[in-house]
């Protein structure tokens, strides 16, 4: 048995609890009242966690958002596997579209973004998040450079980063409609892109 030391985080104990309930409770409030309106007391009130707690932890909405955003990174991803890249490439912008279109997830993508234009933790962390997701599905390209539908040398989590793209422009900038064919030429694209070894 190893001594456990202060602020030492025990699996499944108080602390775990603690965090956990506090990052629940600040994506449900992301959710409802977007990056404005997150606050401590609010992510406070909802998770049952005394306000005092929650600043000295978190410090703020910008830590709350960093701590969500990696319990989000955590959460398992589907890669797609239809034997091609341009089916896998299609499938993954089709899976962002549902999850930036979606009731749900919609508005906490858009918090989140908002979030990491005003607080440094908040930006790395979803720095971090995307990376992740972009080298999750990174296995798609190099599957297909080993059959041969790619060029050897070809930037996988960039070929994910150039199909995905285009959706958030169109979320987040122009505010063209966000729809399955928007997704599917993103994915040609990027394909495309890849394919003839520009990536």
């Amino acid at each position: 048995m190893t001594a456990t030391g202060p602020g030492t985080v025990r699996p499944g104990g108080r602390t775990a609890r603690v965090r956990d309930a506090v990052r629940h409770a600040t994506l449900a409030e992301l959710a409802e009242h977007g990056h404005r309106g997150l606050t401590v007391e609010g992510v406070a009130a909802r998770s049952g966690v005394h306000r005092t707690t929650v600043y000295r932890r978190w410090g703020g909405p910008g830590g709350l958002i960093a701590d969500a955003l990696d319990l989000a990174a955590g959460e398992p991803w589907p890669v797609p596997d239809t034997g091609t890249l341009a089916g896998d490439l299609r499938a993954i912008t089709r899976l962002v579209l549902g999850g930036l279109t979606d009731p749900a997830q919609g508005p906490l993508t858009r918090a989140f973004v908002e979030a990491a234009a005003h607080s440094p933790d908040a930006a790395a962390a979803l720095r971090a998040f995307l990376a992740r997701r972009h080298e999750q599905a990174a296995v798609v390209v190099e599957r297909a450079i080993e059959r041969g539908e790619a060029p050897a040398g070809t930037d996988a989590a960039e070929v994910v980063r150039i199909a995905v793209a285009p959706l958030y422009y169109r979320l987040f900038v122009s505010g063209e409609p966000l729809d399955g064919p928007a997704a599917d030429r993103a994915a040609a694209a990027a394909w495309a892109a890849a394919r003839a070894g520009a990536l």
